[in-house]
């Protein structure tokens, strides 16, 4: 046992997340691995044999927060020797597979998270010199007849061990393989060096029984020409295989909320809740994908918040869009105001310091989990990113006309509630007047986008939904009061019409129904409740608007 070389620390690592209350079973994971290994041989499939690619290395790339640190504690706390992991895995659903005890605790692992530096580091020399030391040193007492010179390439080391131990071979566990390339001190030359570590220590060597990996940037951004090709890479866009491992599915949030009522007095977090705050991803073939961390957090909080960042909540999506602010300006009031923006998303992003364009930009911020794609579109998932974008657009004067719109919804919702028209008229004139380039007032979704926007503060106040059922149609927006003391509003928009045709087919409509309690029933909301008719004329080129009270509880 060493510090890689079958290490207590992923053992320890996943036996407390299996303590934990809200663990979820990924273990059949390991059942996709064990043909990989057999008897060390490498096995291959006829499209990786006609790529050169061998499928015991694996790549898989997800946002931060998805589990792949879990994973890869899970793996080489199965995999290692020196330990018996049966307390573990043996009520997991692991437990019920053929080969089960032929893998347990039967190879040597090395583990190594990627992501730690030593004390003080300033250069890649550094970094690096720490891993090569600290391997060496687990196997020269690991395998003392090795004949181990320390002046030795690592591979030289493994090599040597391989033929003069009987064939040992090693499984490597590879966290956040793409870590260092986020550190300011790396440079082009040092990014070169790095994958040709790690392709002389995996490619093509013979002790390598498994090479897995993790990361959220796939190995094709920085890996030119041949150097790590040999590994399969698997995104949540691109492939199916994998992907019920990493994030949680609509079946796993139903059992862990089930869990939650059954334990927590009081509960106040919803089902419906855990779904606006942290669903919104999607794998390739459309499958539904939870953000696991925040939603354990959100229930052993019994609290829905924002747990994406630990410091800074808008600081990282406001880092990729500073980049070319006026490109992206114009496609975030569309994703702000809940619209999706076609965009070409690469699987790739670019060197965080060389995004330029709309679609590089775009694409980190997907590659990272701050949006998500879909049909060749790209959209904020959540609530728990959309409170992180609103944060961000009203904070920052870089942004213009956008950071303009959004300072005046406090007193559009103030104007709002006190019936004062002539202010909400002014307001909507001011947004028509930017000139946004994305919106050209010639439908509904137009005047939608804006109407958004200038809302914005209502959303700290107020559950907003859009296009809501309601009477015997769908009302453009229902403000839910969240204090139901407070009042609720109706808006329905028109283009070429009055405000009081737009406020007839609330009532005709029965819009108001929504805030009505069931029959017999103590109604929730005790406010007043407003309808808004607000509309444009495409001919004069103006807005206009009326506020009436549709009824006082």
């Amino acid at each position: 046992m060493g510090l890689y070389l079958n290490s207590r620390r992923p053992r320890n690592n996943y036996l407390e997340i299996v303590r934990s209350d809200y663990f979820t079973d990924k273990t059949m994971m390991l059942k996709e691995l064990f043909p990989l290994l057999g008897n060390g041989d490498i096995v291959c499939s006829q499209s990786d044999e006609q790529t050169g690619q061998s499928s015991k290395y694996i790549c898989i790339t997800r946002p931060r927060r998805f589990g792949k640190t879990v994973a890869a504690s899970m793996i080489a706390a199965f995999f290692e020797k020196g330990f018996d992991s049966r307390k573990i895995f043996g009520g997991l659903e692991i437990s019920t597979c053929r080969q089960y005890e032929e893998h347990l605790n039967q190879h040597n692992v090395i583990y190594i998270t990627l992501s730690e530096c030593p004390d003080e580091c300033s250069t890649y020399r550094q970094y690096i010199s720490r891993i090569k030391r600290r391997i060496m040193n687990d196997l020269a007492h690991e395998f003392p007849n090795a004949c181990i010179d320390t002046e030795d390439a690592l591979w030289d080391v493994f090599n040597n061990i391989y033929e003069l131990e009987r064939e040992v071979k090693f499984i490597f566990v590879l966290d956040e393989w793409d870590f260092v390339f986020h550190r300011d001190f790396l440079t082009e030359n040092d990014k070169h060096e790095y994958l040709s570590f790690l392709s002389n220590l995996l490619k093509d060597q013979p002790y390598v029984e498994l090479a897995y990996m993790t990361g959220i940037l796939p190995i094709a951004k920085y890996s030119s020409g041949s150097e790590l090709n040999m590994f399969l890479e698997y995104t949540m866009a691109t492939e199916e295989k994998y992907c019920e491992y990493f994030g949680f599915t609509e079946t796993e949030v139903d059992a862990l909320y089930q869990k939650y009522i059954t334990r927590t007095r009081n509960a106040r977090v919803t089902r419906e809740g855990l779904r606006l705050w942290y669903d919104g991803y999607h794998t390739r073939t459309g499958r539904h994908i939870y953000n696991p961390r925040s939603v354990t957090a959100a229930l052993t909080n019994n609290n829905l918040g924002n747990y994406w960042t630990s410091s800074g909540p808008y600081d990282e999506i406001f880092y990729y869009i500073s980049k070319n602010i006026d490109d992206v300006r114009d496609a975030l009031v569309l994703m702000i105001s809940k619209e999706a923006v076609p965009a070409k998303v690469r699987e790739y992003a670019a060197v965080s310091m060389n995004l330029t364009t709309k679609e590089e930009i775009l694409s980190a911020m997907v590659v990272y989990g701050f949006l998500t794609s879909e049909n060749g579109k790209v959209f904020i998932p959540n609530k728990e990113l959309m409170d992180q974008f609103e944060t961000m657009l009203l904070k920052e004067p870089s942004l213009g006309y956008v950071h303009r719109l959004a300072k005046e919804s406090d007193r559009m919702l103030l104007a709002t509630l006190a019936g004062d028209t002539d202010t909400m008229l002014e307001i909507l004139e001011y947004a028509h007047n930017t000139e946004i380039p994305l919106l050209s007032y010639n439908n509904e979704t137009d005047l939608t986008a804006v109407v958004n926007l200038i809302y914005l503060s209502a959303r700290d106040t107020y559950r907003i939904e859009r296009e809501d059922k309601a009477g015997i149609g769908y009302a453009d927006f229902i403000f839910y009061p969240k204090n139901p003391k407070d009042d609720g509003i109706i808006i329905e928009l028109k283009v070429n019409h009055t405000p009081a045709e737009a406020i007839q087919q609330i009532k005709d409509r029965g819009y108001a129904l929504r805030f009505s309690g069931k029959l017999a029933e103590k109604n929730e909301y005790t406010g007043r409740i407003l309808a808004v008719g607000i509309t444009y004329d495409k001919a004069i080129k103006t807005h206009d608007c009326k506020i009436e009270v549709l009824k006082t509880f």
